[in-house]
């Protein structure tokens, strides 16, 4: 699996919207991978019926989203109809599936379950998510067992804080969301903070007397 910071590979693919390069699907804007154990399965019917209903919000934050299953797109493109029947949507599957019958981007992106056997007893695809930043750099991954179904709410409260950390000076702290006060990095120092933070900063007080716990309203709103 790429490690944070690395450059996501700029494979060649199959997927049901036609052939894609990695790179050039990601173009100027961010990109979410996330793969599948396979097609016909139900928790992956109920995920991928999800992300298309979230489409317009992965729209509006300039991501694109793209699935991987290790099937052919001819089985893609049929269970695709399930999805859409599944989630009540109008018109096609909005976003492409990435065709890996041999495993290999699953087998190079590490996203294979140990634990889950296919009939053919080879492991099935475990539930990753990449999120790739504009410099097609791993911004974030996250490995899900084949049993457990992701969270896709979270997955877009991820996306607002690496969208608003990579280009201000904040990190978002537990449980924060779109729109709540964010956390001052310790890297600005406390002259800069006025000139940085034109909204303000309040500082907690803490037993240690440190003034580490520096909050800021969110700087994009």
């Amino acid at each position: 699996m790429p490690n944070l910071g690395d450059e996501m590979p700029n494979f060649e693919a199959d997927t049901t919207h036609g052939k894609i390069k990695f790179h050039d699907f990601v173009g100027d804007g961010w990109a979410i991978l996330f793969s599948h154990p396979a097609d016909y399965t139900p928790v992956c019917t109920t995920e991928l019926s999800r992300v298309a209903k979230l489409v317009p919000e992965f729209t509006k934050r300039n991501t694109k989203v793209i699935a991987l299953s290790c099937d052919p797109v001819e089985s893609h493109n049929g269970w695709a109809k399930d999805v859409v029947a599944v989630g009540k949507l109008d018109g096609a599957l909005p976003y492409p599936i990435i065709a890996d019958e041999k495993r290999e981007l699953a087998v190079k992106l590490g996203m294979l379950d140990a634990d889950e056997k296919d009939a053919q007893g080879l492991p099935l695809t475990a539930r990753a998510v990449f999120v790739v930043g504009p410099d097609k750099r791993l911004k974030l991954s996250l490995l899900y067992p084949a049993t457990t179904g992701r969270n896709f709410d979270e997955i877009l409260r991820i996306l607002d804080s690496l969208q608003l950390t990579a280009y201000h000076k904040v990190a978002t702290p537990a449980d924060w969301k779109d729109g709540e006060a964010c956390m001052v990095l310790p890297s600005v120092k406390p002259e800069e903070v006025d000139q940085v933070f034109p909204k303000g900063v309040t500082v907690k007080e803490v037993p240690s007397g440190k003034g580490y716990l520096r909050f800021t309203p969110q700087p994009n709103k």
